[in-house]
């Protein structure tokens, strides 16, 4: 078993629970884990017998551009769909982070991690 991992993919987004959050956007960082099989890549150097990063890449930029209230809403919506088109994924973690959140303080970020 392996695990793939896509880290540091920052978007632009428009995720929270405030009015302005949903106006004004933010920056957003997702670190993706994905535990699966690569036997078969590590023998042929095909790309096709394990899990291309371009289209892994690309579901988490779609799901990032669906606005939505909670991180734990994004952060399931990926995890579902990366799922659901890679078959080879066994096992799957995310971590959401939202830069600068307003909470009235001096913060780097707010994250949530799930697995799936």
């Amino acid at each position: 078993m392996s695990v793939i991992s896509i880290e540091g993919m920052e978007f632009f987004a428009y995720h929270g629970c405030f009015a302005e959050e949903q106006l004004i956007g933010t920056w957003f960082v997702v670190d993706l884990f994905l535990h699966v099989d690569t036997t078969s890549a590590e023998q042929s150097d095909k790309l096709q017998e394990t899990v291309n990063y371009m289209a892994v890449y690309q579901v988490v930029k779609k799901e990032m551009m669906v606005n939505s209230n909670l991180l734990e809403h994004v952060g399931r919506r990926i995890l579902n769909t990366i799922k659901t088109e890679f078959k080879t994924v066994e096992k799957a973690s995310v971590k959401v982070r939202k830069m600068n959140p307003p909470l009235g303080g001096k913060m780097d970020f707010v994250s949530l991690t799930l697995e799936g």
